[in-house]
């Protein structure tokens, strides 16, 4: 993960002021992304609509939850990580990120152009979990008013991470896929709440509760 000198962490600021989105490398380490990409190849995927999340609504495969979105999930809710983010984008207090494990399928999934503004989210990230180099599939973000692009950034390196903005002024989409090969990506969003470690407290307490039923 990131682990740069404060100049560094300078000019990430600068560049996500400006461009409203930056890339950060090696969010999850090679070695681990390699395995990661291996669990995701024997797991289940299952057709998902977004109905409010632009026009035509977006299409897309979706992970069925499973220890390596837990893996993820536990991961990513480091509060170094918080730190880092909020260091860079200026954003408040991060409660936890939530997020899934989706596909892009060329000839078959889509995206629209949409905000994801709403249940406390502050800012987005998505990680390439891609096993090869797609085609296509390139993040876009534009002024919802005047619909020019402000930036647009193809993710290709396996375990990095785009970071961007979530604001009632920006839309943001993924271009369509070319070519053959899919794009696989863990996304979601940095938000105000819940407090991660009630959401932990909150499971744990589901999972006893499950077991006890269960006996």
């Amino acid at each position: 993960m990131f682990s740069g000198c404060a100049g560094a962490l300078e000019t990430l600021r600068i560049q996500f002021d400006r461009q409203h989105c930056i890339r950060l490398p090696q969010v999850v380490e090679p070695e681990l992304a390699h395995l990661i990409q291996r669990e995701i190849d024997k797991a289940e995927f299952y057709k998902r609509v977004h109905k409010d999340a632009g026009v035509p609504p977006p299409v897309d495969l979706c992970m069925t939850d499973n220890n390596t979105s837990g893996l993820l999930y536990f991961l990513i809710n480091d509060p170094f990580l918080f730190k880092l983010i909020q260091q860079i984008t200026g954003c408040p207090q991060i409660g936890c990120f939530s997020g899934a494990i989706y596909r892009l399928v060329p000839g078959l999934g889509y995206d629209s152009w949409h905000n994801d503004v709403g249940e406390h989210r502050m800012v987005a990230m998505s990680i390439n979990l891609s096993t090869d180099i797609y085609s296509g599939g390139i993040l876009q973000l534009r002024d919802k008013n005047s619909q020019r692009i402000v930036h647009e950034v193809a993710n290709i390196g396996v375990g990095d991470g785009i970071i961007f903005r979530i604001s009632p002024d920006l839309e943001h989409r993924v271009s369509n896929i070319e070519g053959t090969v899919a794009r696989t990506a863990f996304a979601g969003w940095f938000r105000t709440e819940p407090d991660f470690l009630s959401v932990l407290k909150k499971d744990s307490l589901s999972l006893s509760q499950d077991r006890l039923v269960s006996t």
